[in-house]
């Protein structure tokens, strides 16, 4: 419990320094124009800010399938159960854009240094603003960048998977960009939804095999969404135990 005291304590510390200094100078930098290019600090500033918070939680991350990672216009799609599964993913990824709920665009500062870094925000409870946001995304895969969506929509409270929106898999066949499916676990241990306390821990990320989605259409979209979480439920079941619903 201490250890976890502490962690809690160094972390939001980090969080309070950190986020206005990397996002003020990710504001800085779009108001005079910096072009959002790979390289750029819209490319760097969320990687780095992402591994100091990692840092200070204590915890440790391990990247299995790491070269399904590499290469641009990916669309990586994971189970989420906590805001570390975030942090995880932005730490070893590079030149992407998260699809993120609406509401963090809406906090200050920080908001606005994430629409000046290309990230992308849907409204979940507005069908034809979500429409409008998987096509900002897909003219962020044009420009060569990838995409990070977590299709389960928020947070759960266990590893096992819950039904997939169909979002991300609908811009898989307009853009043809392979889809990336990710398992990751260790999470929860570390802060569960709604938990205030972090504990130290690790974070194993699982980057599976790309599904090609050329020549897949619209009507796809069903099936493709089953296909990566298929490849995702498989591979927590088989490395950690867990069961997901069909």
């Amino acid at each position: 419990m201490i250890a976890a005291l502490f962690r809690t304590g160094v972390t939001y510390l980090v969080l309070l320094v950190a986020t206005p200094v990397i996002a003020g100078s990710v504001i800085v930098a779009g108001l005079l124009g910096f072009r959002n290019l790979p390289g750029s600090i819209f490319d760097l500033a969320p990687r780095v800010w992402a591994r100091i918070v990692l840092a200070a939680a204590g915890t440790r991350v391990v990247v299995h399938g790491g070269e399904h990672r590499l290469g641009p216009q990916h669309i990586f799609v994971g189970n989420h159960v906590s805001w570390f599964d975030v942090f995880a993913m932005a730490a070893h990824l590079r030149w992407f854009k998260f699809v993120a709920k609406a509401e963090l665009f809406r906090i200050p500062i920080f908001g606005r240094a994430m629409r000046y870094a290309g990230m992308i925000p849907i409204e979940r409870t507005s069908q034809s603003r979500a429409r409008a946001s998987i096509d900002q995304a897909g003219v962020e895969i044009e420009r060569g960048a990838s995409v990070i969506l977590f299709p389960e929509g928020t947070r759960g409270r266990s590893y096992a998977l819950r039904p997939f929106k169909k979002g991300a898999f609908v811009l898989a066949v307009e853009t043809e960009a392979p889809i990336v499916p990710v398992a990751i676990h260790g999470t929860i241990e570390i802060q569960r939804k709604g938990a205030v306390l972090i504990r130290p821990g690790r974070i194993d990320l699982h980057f599976l095999p790309p599904i090609d989605t050329a020549g897949w259409a619209y009507e796809d979209r069903n099936a493709l969404a089953d296909e990566a979480r298929s490849r995702i439920a498989e591979c927590l079941r088989r490395e950690y135990g867990v069961t997901s619903p069909a």
